[in-house]
């Protein structure tokens, strides 16, 4: 390996002589090297992507990856969460809310040159609608009747029935435009519209994009040539990555009890931001003896949310007593429904016929929250009787098929990362095995109204629905916490839709 590295001597001494002409070059300008040569990122993540298609599965990691970055949708999300335009620069929705008109960017190409028109997004939400389909959204294109095409820059969507949340959820990763000769390769190789493009993927270790040359949208002036993905997982490497600089930013950084180590760090800064992600403890409703209320409530009433959140992640973290957080619109604070109080705890437990408690099983993904939410969980059952064993689950791989797929469990905890994904207590089937024609009913009707103050006064009920009826543990909503280099600019401090949105980025001179 040394012989085949090492240039010539002769090389090597004209390779010298012109890095020095260079840097005196620069230096003339007020510039030093490293200045000019500020045009790469190199971004932690904890965990690697299963696939590069958020159009066919559902891990978080594949948009914090590739969404805004190499894929872009009709519209988008932006960071204060509202919906902004995007490869659809307007729309127009009939008063019935049942036809969607929307008037598209022209001159847009996808990476491998493909043209985006009306015919390619009709593609897309075709392919995403399809019977065979495998998005893992597949319900936000279910009232999509039928879609015309009048010209290149005109698409019509016409619904079956009204669907309040379909611009919102036309804004998501799964909902992005991937074209007609690239789709079935995206997940390897992807393709996209947006401002970077796919270069390289190093299973189990980093996936490389560079800036795309031809970006269609000219008010955008993108400052990175070069972003590198690099999946870490251990907490102790990621710090160490940091402090070393070999890594310059990791926005959502997974061990919130080292946050503190970079504490007068001269280089780096913390910040701590707010996203969607609600860790519940979810239950197998049809399973005993989790298929009675008062059980499902007590369990409940055993737990101290503020001790879970210390010792879960450290103090940072807000109580939830129910599937929604204080960012998301109509949101109410539930924790007082059923608080801590063990005395009641076991006294419901002896109602339901279980005055000496019970014993099952938590599977834990791997993830750090979900073992140590556990562990202190598991004392606090302890107290009201209740034996909770922890089974070490693998994720996603054996999570997703024993849990999520197969519903084989008592009890799992994960963070639900999905904004206003409420509405997976009606779905079915579901892991939880919820069944609730009340809550099924609320759902319905959210979808059917388009006025936001009487969508709101809905979650509300839906919310309180669910706090009472407990069909999982809701326990607290995580927080972004970022560390980031003090020089880099533009990186998203909230997380409206797990993502990281680097068209923005760049490096202060």
């Amino acid at each position: 390996m040394i012989n085949i590295l090492r240039p010539g001597l002769r090389d090597l001494a004209r390779r010298l002589a012109y890095g020095a002409a260079m840097s005196a070059g620069l230096l003339m300008l007020g510039m030093t090297p490293a200045q000019a040569a500020k045009t790469t990122l190199n971004i932690g993540m904890s965990v690697e992507p299963t696939g590069l298609d958020p159009t066919i599965a559902a891990p978080v990691a594949i948009g914090q990856v590739t969404w805004q970055n190499i894929y872009e949708g009709l519209v988008a999300i932006d960071e204060s969460g509202k919906i902004v335009p995007q490869l659809a620069k307007s729309w127009d929705i009939s008063p019935d809310g049942l036809i969607y008109t929307f008037k598209l960017q022209t001159g847009v190409k996808f990476h491998d040159g493909e043209g985006f028109d009306s015919t390619a997004a009709k593609f897309a939400l075709d392919r995403a609608r399809d019977g065979k389909s495998v998005n893992p959204q597949k319900r936000f294109f279910a009232t999509i009747a039928s879609i015309d095409t009048p010209d290149p820059e005109t698409l019509v969507l016409h619904l079956s029935s009204p669907t309040g949340s379909l611009l919102y959820w036309l804004g998501w990763p799964s909902s992005v435009m991937v074209g007609s000769k690239s789709a079935d390769d995206d997940k390897t190789t992807p393709v996209g519209t947006g401002p970077f493009k796919f270069s390289a993927w190093a299973k189990g270790d980093h996936v490389e994009l560079v800036k795309n040359p031809d970006y269609w949208n000219k008010s955008v002036d993108v400052k990175l040539d070069k972003v590198t993905f690099r999946f870490i997982s251990d907490p102790q490497a990621e710090a160490a990555a940091l402090k070393a600089g070999d890594l310059d930013a990791f926005p959502e950084f997974a061990a919130p009890e080292l946050m503190s180590s970079f504490g007068g760090d001269a280089r780096l800064m913390t910040k701590i931001g707010n996203t969607e992600l609600k860790v519940v403890a979810g239950m197998n409703n049809t399973r005993k003896p989790f298929d009675d209320k008062r059980v499902r409530q007590a369990l409940m009433m055993a737990l101290d949310r503020k001790t879970i959140i210390e010792g879960a992640w450290s103090g940072f973290g807000t109580a939830i007593g129910s599937h929604y957080t204080p960012n998301d619109p109509g949101y109410q604070d539930l924790t007082g429904t059923l608080p801590y109080d063990p005395v009641k705890a076991k006294a419901l437990l002896a109602e339901a016929g279980y005055p000496s408690g019970f014993t099952f099983t938590i599977k834990t993904p791997q993830m750090a929250y979900a073992p140590r939410s556990a562990q202190v969980m598991q004392a606090m059952f302890a107290d009201i009787g209740v034996t909770m064993n922890i089974e070490p689950t693998e994720f996603p791989a054996k999570w997703v098929q024993d849990v999520f797929t197969g519903r084989d469990y008592d009890m799992t905890i994960v963070a639900h990362a999905e904004p206003l994904d409420i509405d997976i207590y009606s779905r079915e089937p579901y892991y939880f095995n919820y069944k609730n024609p009340v809550f099924n009913e609320l759902m319905k009707k959210i979808q059917l109204t388009a006025d936001p103050t009487a969508q709101n006064k809905l979650y509300g009920e839906a919310q309180a629905i669910l706090a009472e009826d407990v069909p999982a543990l809701f326990l607290f909503v995580m927080p972004k916490l970022g560390v980031w280099d003090k020089k880099l600019k533009g990186l998203w401090e909230n997380e409206p839709i797990p993502s990281n949105v680097l068209a923005n980025v760049s490096w202060e001179d």
